[in-house]
């Protein structure tokens, strides 16, 4: 039997600029590697249910917008079934669920253009609010954070997982603010007073 307590976990590190080279070329004008950035939309033409642009930034605990953030989304389709979890086939086959964002390098600001996702199951049965995985890096984050968006326009009070949030006003972190018609504001802070409730996942 192979021994496998030779070698110590290497150190955590944060994401820095080898991030976005090796994540979205493209994006940074790297062409060549890859024909496009994997990732570029959770949707494909023709995707059904509501289109929405989500719009957002990323602070750190001095309210300074990280213009290095790199997001990576996962979603349900509009019918609440997420892609390759479907047995009964009826998922909507041009919602490919996951998306790669990053920020803007001059302003800071992400922009998702997707479909608002469906109720999902609970295992008990419940339905969860309509909702958007996120996880987020940048520097000086050693670990990959993980949060949800949640919509202003929904009903969001019945959710399992928001009623698990024992201090209730924080809930109003994890809620995208409706700007303008299929369009919604969510920042995402990493530390202080609004601080961004994270998952651990």
């Amino acid at each position: 039997m192979q021994e496998l307590d030779y070698l110590k976990e290497s150190p955590s590190q944060t994401a820095g600029p080898y991030v976005h080279i090796g994540l979205t070329p493209n994006k940074l004008g790297i062409e060549g590697i890859y024909p496009f950035d994997l990732g570029e939309s959770p949707i494909k033409e023709g995707a059904q249910g509501e289109a929405i642009t989500i719009i957002g930034t990323v602070q750190d605990g001095a309210g300074m917008v990280m213009r290095d953030a790199l997001i990576e989304s996962w979603q349900a389709d509009a019918q609440g079934i997420y892609p390759g979890n479907d047995p009964r086939g009826a998922a909507d086959p041009n919602v490919t669920g996951w998306a790669r964002i990053i920020a803007d390098f001059d302003s800071g600001e992400w922009t998702l253009k997707t479909i608002k996702p469906g109720r999902v199951p609970f295992p008990d049965g419940r339905l969860m609010a309509p909702h958007i995985a996120l996880w987020v890096v940048a520097r000086g984050i050693n670990l990959g954070l993980q949060t949800r968006i949640y919509f202003q326009d929904e009903d969001n009070e019945s959710c399992p997982v928001l009623q698990r949030i024992e201090h209730r006003p924080r809930v109003n972190t994890l809620i995208a603010k409706k700007t303008a018609a299929n369009t919604y504001r969510f920042d995402i802070v990493l530390q202080g007073e609004n601080e961004t409730v994270f998952f651990d996942m």
